[in-house]
Protein backbone atom coordinates (compact mmCIF):
# COMPACT_ATOMS: atom_id res chain seq x y z
CA UNK A 1 0.00 0.00 0.00
CA UNK A 2 1.58 3.47 -1.12
CA UNK A 3 -1.50 5.20 -0.27
CA UNK A 4 -4.63 5.93 0.89
CA UNK A 5 -7.79 4.66 -1.03
CA UNK A 6 -10.41 7.49 -0.43
CA UNK A 7 -10.56 11.07 -1.94
CA UNK A 8 -12.50 12.73 1.16
CA UNK A 9 -11.19 11.56 5.11
CA UNK A 10 -14.72 10.17 5.91
CA UNK A 11 -14.52 7.42 3.01
CA UNK A 12 -11.40 6.33 4.95
CA UNK A 13 -11.14 2.73 6.42
CA UNK A 14 -9.14 1.34 9.25
CA UNK A 15 -6.59 0.14 6.74
CA UNK A 16 -6.42 3.81 5.60
CA UNK A 17 -5.80 5.35 9.07
CA UNK A 18 -3.40 2.40 10.13
CA UNK A 19 -1.46 3.29 7.03
CA UNK A 20 -0.81 7.02 7.51
CA UNK A 21 -0.43 7.11 11.23
CA UNK A 22 2.27 4.83 10.96
CA UNK A 23 4.11 7.49 7.80
CA UNK A 24 2.88 10.36 9.88
CA UNK A 25 4.52 8.86 13.14
CA UNK A 26 7.46 7.96 10.84
CA UNK A 27 7.56 11.28 9.96
CA UNK A 28 7.63 12.96 13.22
CA UNK A 29 11.15 11.94 13.91
CA UNK A 30 12.67 14.44 11.51
CA UNK A 31 10.77 17.55 13.49
CA UNK A 32 14.02 18.51 15.10
CA UNK A 33 16.17 18.57 12.01
CA UNK A 34 13.23 20.56 10.31
CA UNK A 35 13.28 23.15 13.40
CA UNK A 36 17.09 23.60 12.45
CA UNK A 37 16.66 24.46 8.87
CA UNK A 38 13.93 26.50 9.63
CA UNK A 39 16.09 28.57 12.42
CA UNK A 40 19.03 28.69 10.02
CA UNK A 41 16.52 30.61 7.65
CA UNK A 42 16.59 33.78 10.19
CA UNK A 43 19.84 34.63 8.62
CA UNK A 44 17.89 35.37 5.56
CA UNK A 45 15.01 38.14 6.88
CA UNK A 46 15.20 41.53 7.79
CA UNK A 47 17.17 42.40 10.48
CA UNK A 48 18.25 46.16 10.95
CA UNK A 49 19.92 44.91 14.27
CA UNK A 50 23.43 44.69 14.56
CA UNK A 51 23.42 40.72 14.53
CA UNK A 52 20.69 38.52 12.11
CA UNK A 53 17.88 37.13 13.72
CA UNK A 54 19.61 33.76 13.87
CA UNK A 55 22.48 35.50 15.23
CA UNK A 56 20.24 36.82 18.15
CA UNK A 57 18.78 33.41 18.33
CA UNK A 58 21.87 31.97 18.72
CA UNK A 59 23.81 34.29 21.42
CA UNK A 60 20.47 34.34 23.73
CA UNK A 61 20.78 30.46 23.72
CA UNK A 62 24.26 30.53 24.98
CA UNK A 63 23.76 33.47 27.44
CA UNK A 64 20.99 30.80 29.04
CA UNK A 65 23.83 28.20 28.67
CA UNK A 66 26.38 30.06 30.77
CA UNK A 67 23.69 30.57 33.02
CA UNK A 68 23.39 27.19 34.12
CA UNK A 69 19.70 26.54 32.17
CA UNK A 70 18.54 23.18 32.06
CA UNK A 71 17.08 21.82 28.29
CA UNK A 72 13.81 22.92 28.29
CA UNK A 73 15.38 26.56 29.16
CA UNK A 74 17.60 26.15 26.30
CA UNK A 75 15.63 24.70 23.70
CA UNK A 76 13.12 27.39 24.50
CA UNK A 77 15.54 29.94 24.19
CA UNK A 78 16.95 29.29 20.95
CA UNK A 79 13.52 28.72 19.11
CA UNK A 80 11.52 31.47 20.81
CA UNK A 81 11.79 33.81 17.85
CA UNK A 82 11.37 31.21 14.81
CA UNK A 83 8.13 32.86 14.47
CA UNK A 84 10.14 36.11 13.10
CA UNK A 85 9.69 34.85 9.39
CA UNK A 86 6.66 32.76 9.59
CA UNK A 87 4.58 34.97 11.83
CA UNK A 88 5.69 38.42 12.30
CA UNK A 89 2.52 39.57 13.92
CA UNK A 90 2.29 36.64 16.81
CA UNK A 91 5.68 34.85 16.14
CA UNK A 92 5.88 34.15 19.99
CA UNK A 93 2.47 32.54 19.86
CA UNK A 94 4.10 30.50 16.90
CA UNK A 95 7.07 29.39 18.49
CA UNK A 96 4.97 28.40 21.81
CA UNK A 97 2.30 26.25 19.97
CA UNK A 98 5.67 24.69 18.64
CA UNK A 99 7.15 24.06 22.08
CA UNK A 100 4.03 23.08 24.09
CA UNK A 101 3.89 19.50 23.83
CA UNK A 102 7.51 18.61 24.20
CA UNK A 103 8.85 21.08 26.94
CA UNK A 104 7.62 22.93 30.78
CA UNK A 105 4.55 24.45 30.79
CA UNK A 106 6.84 27.46 32.33
CA UNK A 107 8.95 27.52 29.19
CA UNK A 108 6.04 27.65 26.78
CA UNK A 109 3.95 30.18 28.69
CA UNK A 110 7.38 32.71 29.02
CA UNK A 111 7.96 32.07 25.74
CA UNK A 112 4.10 32.94 24.53
CA UNK A 113 4.27 36.22 26.27
CA UNK A 114 7.80 37.47 25.95
CA UNK A 115 6.63 39.60 23.36
CA UNK A 116 3.78 41.26 25.70
CA UNK A 117 7.49 41.47 28.33
CA UNK A 118 9.65 42.85 25.64
CA UNK A 119 7.61 46.15 25.26
CA UNK A 120 8.76 47.52 28.54
CA UNK A 121 12.14 48.33 26.91
CA UNK A 122 10.92 49.80 23.82
CA UNK A 123 7.12 50.32 23.78
CA UNK A 124 7.32 54.04 24.65
CA UNK A 125 9.40 54.41 21.08
CA UNK A 126 6.88 53.26 19.10
CA UNK A 127 3.57 54.25 20.21
CA UNK A 128 2.65 51.13 22.20
CA UNK A 129 1.78 50.16 26.16
CA UNK A 130 5.54 49.44 27.89
CA UNK A 131 3.80 48.13 30.65
CA UNK A 132 1.48 45.57 28.63
CA UNK A 133 3.40 42.67 30.92
CA UNK A 134 1.19 44.48 33.41
CA UNK A 135 -1.80 42.44 32.68
CA UNK A 136 -0.01 39.46 33.94
CA UNK A 137 0.77 40.05 37.08
CA UNK A 138 0.57 37.57 39.86
CA UNK A 139 0.83 34.80 37.15
CA UNK A 140 3.04 31.80 38.49
CA UNK A 141 5.41 32.39 35.89
CA UNK A 142 5.56 36.39 35.57
CA UNK A 143 9.16 36.37 36.96
CA UNK A 144 10.53 33.95 34.96
CA UNK A 145 9.49 35.64 31.60
CA UNK A 146 10.77 39.15 33.38
CA UNK A 147 14.02 37.41 33.75
CA UNK A 148 14.08 35.52 30.55
CA UNK A 149 13.63 39.12 28.81
CA UNK A 150 16.27 40.52 30.87
CA UNK A 151 19.27 37.77 31.11
CA UNK A 152 18.59 36.31 27.80
CA UNK A 153 16.67 38.39 25.15
CA UNK A 154 16.70 41.99 25.30
CA UNK A 155 20.30 41.81 25.83
CA UNK A 156 21.13 39.36 22.91
CA UNK A 157 21.82 41.95 20.22
CA UNK A 158 25.38 42.53 20.59
CA UNK A 159 27.84 41.41 17.83
CA UNK A 160 30.94 40.97 19.67
CA UNK A 161 29.40 38.44 21.90
CA UNK A 162 31.05 34.96 21.18
CA UNK A 163 27.83 32.85 20.85
CA UNK A 164 28.08 29.61 20.55
CA UNK A 165 27.57 27.48 17.24
CA UNK A 166 24.14 25.86 16.06
CA UNK A 167 25.19 22.44 16.08
CA UNK A 168 26.32 23.00 20.20
CA UNK A 169 22.48 23.10 20.18
CA UNK A 170 21.16 20.46 18.08
CA UNK A 171 21.73 17.15 19.90
CA UNK A 172 19.21 19.36 22.82
CA UNK A 173 16.82 20.09 20.01
CA UNK A 174 16.88 16.20 18.80
CA UNK A 175 16.25 15.40 22.39
CA UNK A 176 13.50 17.26 23.03
CA UNK A 177 11.44 16.68 20.02
CA UNK A 178 11.67 12.76 21.05
CA UNK A 179 9.99 13.29 23.41
CA UNK A 180 6.51 11.67 23.95
CA UNK A 181 4.36 14.92 23.05
CA UNK A 182 1.91 16.29 26.39
CA UNK A 183 3.62 13.85 28.67
CA UNK A 184 2.91 15.35 31.94
CA UNK A 185 5.95 14.22 33.41
CA UNK A 186 7.29 16.36 31.00
CA UNK A 187 5.34 19.30 30.54
CA UNK A 188 4.86 19.54 34.64
CA UNK A 189 2.18 22.07 34.73
CA UNK A 190 2.63 24.39 37.86
CA UNK A 191 6.29 23.11 38.26
CA UNK A 192 8.86 26.75 37.79
CA UNK A 193 12.43 25.28 37.36
CA UNK A 194 15.06 28.34 38.22
CA UNK A 195 16.44 30.04 34.66
CA UNK A 196 19.78 30.21 36.46
CA UNK A 197 21.67 27.34 38.09
CA UNK A 198 25.24 28.49 39.03
CA UNK A 199 26.13 24.79 39.99
CA UNK A 200 25.58 23.96 36.28
CA UNK A 201 27.11 27.05 35.37
CA UNK A 202 30.20 26.08 36.92
CA UNK A 203 30.81 23.06 35.81
CA UNK A 204 30.13 24.12 32.22
CA UNK A 205 32.36 26.95 32.73
CA UNK A 206 34.98 24.47 34.00
CA UNK A 207 34.42 21.67 31.33
CA UNK A 208 34.81 24.57 28.95
CA UNK A 209 38.09 25.99 30.14
CA UNK A 210 39.25 22.22 30.25
CA UNK A 211 38.64 21.64 26.56
CA UNK A 212 40.77 24.84 25.64
CA UNK A 213 43.63 24.06 27.56
CA UNK A 214 43.08 20.67 26.10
Amino acid sequence: MDQVKFTAMKDGDQEDYAFLTEHEVEFTKGTADRLMTALETLDEGLSGYQVTRLGHSLQSATRAWWDGADTDWLVATLLHDIGDIFAPYNHDEYAASILKPFVREQCTWVVEKHGDFQMIYYGQHVGANPHKRDAYAGHPYFDDCAMFCERWDQSSFDPAYPSLPLDHFRPLVRQVFAREPYDLGIIQPGVRVPLVDKGTAQLRLTDNKGRASG
